[in-house]
């Protein structure tokens, strides 16, 4: 039984290394992981091989800290299909402004192609679900309720 858990333990622990976890970004790393709006001329040009969830938030903010333990366990189960960013609009400011953040928090999502979306205000789980995988994976609704279905039943 012993020898079962520690083989558990370490199995757990591989597979937690390998997930990935949410990425703070500065102004830099965004405009060479996200957009480079300083140079891309004719509008919005992603620069990601797979969508992305940016999380603009302060560390002050009750909302942004409620949404932060979600983002993180979303950064998990979607870790091989969506990258998850946080912004912290008070250190990277010019972010702030080119966003035009005036509320907090506000998620932008970027599919791998087309236009992103800036929504604001705190949303639950289910929602954000909804949005990365009707709008960033392009599933339609009944694979989403399925898939929920499926993980409630287990």
């Amino acid at each position: 039984m012993r020898k079962f858990l520690i083989i558990s333990l370490l199995a757990c622990m591989a597979l937690t290394a390998f997930a990935e976890d949410v990425v703070y970004l500065t102004t830099e790393q965004f405009l060479q992981r996200v957009c480079d709006y300083r140079t891309s001329k004719g509008g919005w040009v992603y620069k990601g091989d797979k969508p992305c969830v940016i999380d603009f938030y302060t560390t002050w903010c009750g909302p942004c800290k409620r949404l932060a333990p979600i983002m993180e366990e979303l950064s998990q189960t979607y870790c091989d299909q969506v990258y998850f960013y946080k912004v912290d609009t008070e250190r990277e400011r010019e972010l702030a402004y080119i966003f035009n953040i005036q509320s907090i928090p506000q998620v932008l999502y970027i599919p791998v192609e087309g236009k992103p979306a800036l929504l604001k205000g705190l949303m639950p789980k289910e929602n954000i679900v909804q949005i990365i995988d009707e709008f960033l994976l392009k599933q339609d609704a009944a694979k989403t309720d399925a898939k929920t279905d499926t993980k409630t039943n287990n």
